[in-house]
């Protein structure tokens, strides 16, 4: 008898047409929020999504952090980017230059219908009650680090020790994945997107797991 298969799982372009149906999490913006450890593969998946979403703005939690607040940086997030999107005005915030150690010229940040916010601590406590999705990128810790390590380099080594260590205190004190809606795992080709913790199965979420070149292209 041959084996079943199992069920074909949505596209990226799925995903994307299920989270413009959502409610506003954010004044008029549906935040979504992309989390993971470093090197998990945030960017590349939001990349992507943002792309499905017909050019959705993406905010990089990189260019919110600094060396000296890798993860003290909520209250700035709320009152630079949350509040205005609340209001259904654009946000400006200034991005953090990681080599010069100052900040850049000020950068707007529409209020899209979807708006997505990739980084570590994407889904903070301090953060979810705004958002409208979280997504956690499902990849161990160990790995991801090591896959962030090998793509900075040695150049980077030693502020990967610190930034390991500031990773581990943050997520004991504020976990995101028993929070996340919906998991995402990279393949081979495209992405699969499961159920998360705190997901509950509905007409805006029944994603199953995905197989072959089809999934999240």
């Amino acid at each position: 008898m041959p084996t079943p298969r199992r069920p074909r799982g949505t596209t990226i372009h799925d995903l994307a047409s299920r989270l413009r149906r959502l409610p506003p999490s954010c004044g008029p913006v549906r935040l979504v929020g992309v989390d993971g450890h470093a090197g998990s593969g945030k960017s590349t998946f939001a990349g992507r999504l943002a792309a499905a979403l017909d050019g959705a703005p993406v905010l990089h939690l990189d260019d919110i952090a600094t060396h000296e607040e890798l993860f003290a940086w909520t209250d700035r997030l709320l009152r630079e980017v949350v509040a205005p999107l609340g209001r259904g005005e654009p946000a400006h915030y200034r991005p953090y230059n990681w080599h010069t150690r100052d900040f850049d010229p000020a950068r707007a940040l529409p209020p899209a219908p979807v708006v997505l916010v990739e980084g570590v601590g994407a889904g903070r406590r301090a953060l979810r009650p705004y958002l409208a999705r979280l997504l956690w990128m499902e990849l161990p810790h160990e790995a991801s680090w090591t896959r962030g390590r090998e793509r900075d380099g040695e150049a980077q080594r030693e502020f990967w020790a610190g930034w390991v260590e500031a990773e581990r205190r943050h997520f004991a004190g504020d976990p995101s994945r028993p929070f996340a809606d919906l998991l995402v795992q990279q393949c081979p080709e495209g992405y699969e997107v499961l159920p998360g913790p705190a997901g509950t199965p509905g007409p805006d979420q029944d994603l199953t797991h995905s197989e072959g070149p089809s999934a999240m292209c």
